[in-house]
C-alpha cells in the first residue's frame, strides 16, 4: 500500500544539512510514535511504505517518524568528504528526536538503520523499545566488514556480470536512483559498538531478520547478547526479507504485545 497520507518535514542536521522526514499516520492521543530508519542505498518509501510496513504499523495504532539519512533519499547529498565525519547519521537522528520533541517514543531501523540505532542508544537515546532487523552482531562490532564490498560496487558501476550480487546490489541503486559519490562517503561514518556496550541497551528489543541473511553476521548473537530481547526469523535474504510481509508483521507483532 503506497496511498498512505504522507507529511514531509525538514530538520537540520548535525552540521546544518536539511534532513528530509515523512510522517505517516495521525497525531494523537491514542497514537504512539515510532521512528524507523532504513538501510543503505535505501529511503524511508522504499524500506517502509512500498511494501505496505507502514500501512501495518499506523493501522496497529502508530504515527511513523520516517527519516531519510543524508546522502539518500530526499535529504541533502553533498559531495564533500567533510560532510561524512564519523556518527554523522547517528547526530542526525539525535537531532530528529530533540527538533520533534519526541519524549516517549520506539526506535528501529533495518540494516544501516539498525546501526544507526544502535549507536543512538549508545550516544545516550531513550526509547521505550527498540526494533533492530536485517542486523547481527558483527554488523555492530566491526562496522566495515562490508566496506570493501560497497566500495568496490560503487566504484565499478557498469562493470557486473548480470545476476552476481554485485550486479543486483548496483540494479538497487538504480531503483532508489542512488548518489555513488555520496553513498561512498556514507561508509566514513560508520562507528564501531563493542559488545559490552550493546549488552547494556536494558530496552525491550526485537531482533529480526531473513532466514537467509547473515550479510551483517549472526543475528542470534545479537539477541542473545541483549539483555532483552524476542528472536523473529521471517522469509529472506538481505535483499528480499526487507519486502516480505512478515518483516511488517513482527514489527507489529512486539510492538502490541
Amino acid at each position: 500500500m503506497t496511498d498512505l497520507p504522507i507529511e514531509r518535514h525538514d530538520i537540520k542536521g548535525r552540521d546544518g544539512l536539511p534532513i528530509a522526514v515523512h510522517v505517516v499516520g495521525a497525531d494523537t492521543t491514542e497514537t504512539r510514535d515510532l521512528v524507523l530508519i532504513h538501510g543503505y542505498f535505501s529511503n524511508a518509501f522504499t524500506n517502509w511504505i512500498r511494501y505496505g510496513h507502514a500501512a501495518k504499523l499506523v493501522e496497529a495504532g502508530f504515527r511513523l517518524i520516517l527519516p531519510d539519512l543524508r546522502g539518500h533519499g530526499e535529504s541533502a547529498k553533498p559531495h564533500d568528504a567533510a560532510a561524512y565525519p564519523p556518527d554523522a547519521l547517528t547526530d542526525d537522528n539525535l537531532a530528529l528526536i530533540e527538533q520533534m520533541g519526541l519524549t516517549d517514543y520506539d526506535l528501529g531501523g533495518y540494516s544501516l538503520g539498525a546501526r544507526t540505532t544502535v549507536r543512538m542508544l549508545a550516544r545516550g537515546a531513550t526509547p521505550r523499545r527498540v526494533i533492530l532487523s536485517g542486523m547481527g552482531l558483527r554488523g555492530l562490532t566491526q562496522t566495515l566488514d562490508n566496506g570493501g564490498y560497497y566500495t568496490n560496487v560503487l566504484t565499478n558501476l557498469g562493470s557486473f556480470e548480470r545476476g552476481t550480487s554485485e550486479w543486483m546490489t548496483e540494479a538497487f541503486l538504480k531503483t532508489t536512483k542512488g548518489d555513488p559519490v555520496a553513498l561512498l562517503h556514507i561508509l566514513k561514518t560508520f562507528v564501531d559498538t563493542d559488545e559490552a556496550t550493546i549488552a547494556g541497551f536494558a530496552q525491550p528489543t526485537a531482533v529480526i531478520c531473513g532466514a537467509d541473511d547473515d550479510s551483517n553476521g549472526n543475528a542470534r548473537e545479537l539477541a542473545d547478547i541483549l539483555p532483552d530481547s524476542r528472536y523473529f526469523e521471517i522469509p529472506g535474504n538481505h535483499m528480499n526479507a526487507v519486502t516480505r510481509k512478515e518483516l511488517g508483521q513482527a514489527m507489529v507483532d512486539f510492538l502490541t504485545a
